[in-house]
């Protein structure tokens, strides 16, 4: 996740306390009757021994594979690239230069070829020279995982599910064009592909059960979502109530985890803050699935951003609430 937040704080304050009244927290509803919802209701659970593995590999790389270290940025590229081709699907690379340096977007598709397509993100690349546990390990771990669960069932799928893992949404190319989702998404406008949302995994792995574990930047927005930082939160721009009421919901039919969701104005700053913004500048349905980051996990953009500090049990619920999120949509 962008630094923006550690740098202008005062990006956290009036919208939130404005619009949280009118975003909602997570809401008790009936599962869809739908039948591609029930199909993966029964049939995929996340495993937390393959979202560790994956959370290892990632944060075991040296030098930190930030936009300098090519090789580790390499090495987790490979890896991701060899995952995917594990499951049989269309695997391909999506290069591009940033300063004179190549960089890779990794994608897989599942579904039908040709039919409107799901984008599921997550950026692989960190912030300095931390391990990035959860910033962004834990999003990787969680699209590979979810590209494992509805390869089980692909034959299904009513939708082409494209899984992109980027680099350089880090500093110093967030918020521009070098950033790799900033490319996929202006390749999907210029070949005039028809998007149905866009899903960005960004931090999904810190949770606490601690009273007032959970922070906020204003008392209003505290007095409208949990004081505990156990929930998971569904975060889109204003004009988007609709659609992250949906996602929220389809979410919460399967995961044993409390899904919230908040909407806000991305001229703001603070709702556009990883790679679903590239999806808005073409007009696509985007939003972030996220753990609040900064406002909970006092790792953020730290040295102390390890694996021993994440919560797979609650991070496969995650990605449980996301699967049936990609099928119900």
């Amino acid at each position: 996740m962008s630094f923006f937040s550690r740098c202008f704080p005062w990006l956290l304050l009036a919208p939130l306390a404005v619009l949280a009244c009118e975003s909602g927290g997570a809401r008790q509803s009936n599962p869809p009757t739908n039948s591609h919802l029930s199909m993966q209701t029964t049939a995929m659970r996340a495993d937390t021994s393959r979202l560790y593995s994956h959370v290892e590999f990632l944060t075991s790389l040296q030098p930190a594979r930030n936009y300098r270290n090519l090789t580790s940025l390499n090495q987790a590229a490979d890896y991701i690239r060899a995952e995917f081709e594990k499951l049989g699907g269309r695997v391909e690379e999506q290069p591009f230069k940033a300063d004179g340096r190549q960089y890779r977007n990794i994608i897989l598709s599942l579904g039908p070829p040709d039919a409107a397509r799901i984008i599921v993100g997550a950026h692989y690349d960190v912030c300095g020279d931390t391990p990035g546990a959860d910033d962004n390990a834990s999003a990787v771990a969680g699209l590979l995982e979810t590209a494992r669960l509805l390869h089980q069932s692909a034959g299904q799928l009513r939708y082409r599910v494209d899984f992109v893992a980027y680099a350089n949404e880090e500093p110093p190319y967030f918020a521009t064009r070098h950033m790799g989702s900033a490319v996929h998404a202006r390749s999907l406008h210029d070949a005039q592909v028809k998007v149905r949302a866009m899903l960005c995994y960004e931090m999904i792995g810190y949770f606490r059960d601690e009273p007032n574990s959970q922070q906020f930047p204003n008392a209003q927005l505290a007095a409208l979502y949990p004081s505990t930082g156990n929930f998971i939160i569904v975060v889109g721009r204003t004009g988007q109530e609709a659609f992250t009421g949906q996602v929220q919901k389809l979410m919460q039919t399967s995961a044993k985890l409390d899904v919230q969701r908040i909407n806000l104005p991305m001229e703001m700053g603070l709702a556009g803050l990883s790679d679903h913004r590239s999806y808005w500048e073409y007009g696509y349905d985007a939003l972030m699935i996220n753990d609040t980051a900064f406002l909970r996990n006092p790792n953020y953009h730290l040295a102390s951003d390890t694996i021993e500090t994440l919560d797979f049990p609650r991070m496969a619920e995650v990605v449980n609430g996301t699967c049936a999120a990609i099928v119900g949509l």
